[in-house]
């Protein structure tokens, strides 16, 4: 029998289920939605129990433009405003391949920015902002607070008549996006 308290004790663990592999069948819509700020609200309340919200972030699966909480037997949709985690923040880490970017999320999900795929500036909020890859095809935004923490240990580069902001993580460029007089 499945009792809260194992549930509670599942978002403890270390590893992730294998969500990618589950394929049940849809049950419907949940009235569960992660707003723009990575605050989670079910029901219009919000979700105060951080424990059963990184909970659910384990189960997050994404399926074209939409997002589901699955697990082997049910699939339910959620609503994301923009992405499913948030970036609250990060630490410039030495490792033996050199200087990393660790992030840790709204979450609990702790990773480094390692190679290009993970980065993306996205222009879908009306300005450029970048989106990292936690896992799978799951993004996350920066907060506020972070993104300003960010832009401060960024290299200002100017390159002819372009101007542009930069990260080095990994040995790797990672664009903030170009700057217009």
């Amino acid at each position: 029998m499945v009792t809260s308290e194992s549930l509670l004790k599942a978002a403890d663990s270390q590893s992730l289920p294998p969500v990618e592999k589950w394929n049940p069948e849809y049950c419907g819509e949940l009235n569960l939605q992660i707003k723009k700020d990575g605050s989670w609200f079910y029901e219009g309340t919000p979700i105060g129990r951080r424990r059963m919200q990184n909970l659910f972030s384990r189960i997050i699966k994404k399926e074209s433009d939409d997002y589901f909480l699955v697990t082997p037997v049910e699939k339910v949709k959620i609503q994301v405003e923009w992405m499913p985690f948030t970036i609250i923040d990060f630490d410039l880490v030495e490792t033996e391949s050199g200087k990393v970017l660790r992030f840790t999320d709204n979450c609990d999900n702790q990773f480094d920015l390692l190679d290009n795929e993970q980065w993306i500036v996205d222009e879908s909020q009306g300005q450029p902002l970048p989106i990292v890859n936690v896992r799978r095809n799951l993004y996350a935004s920066f907060s506020r607070s972070c993104y300003y923490r960010l832009l401060e240990t960024a290299e200002f580069i100017e390159e002819g008549d372009q101007s542009h902001m930069q990260v080095i993580s990994n040995g790797l460029i990672f664009s903030l996006g170009n700057i217009s007089e």
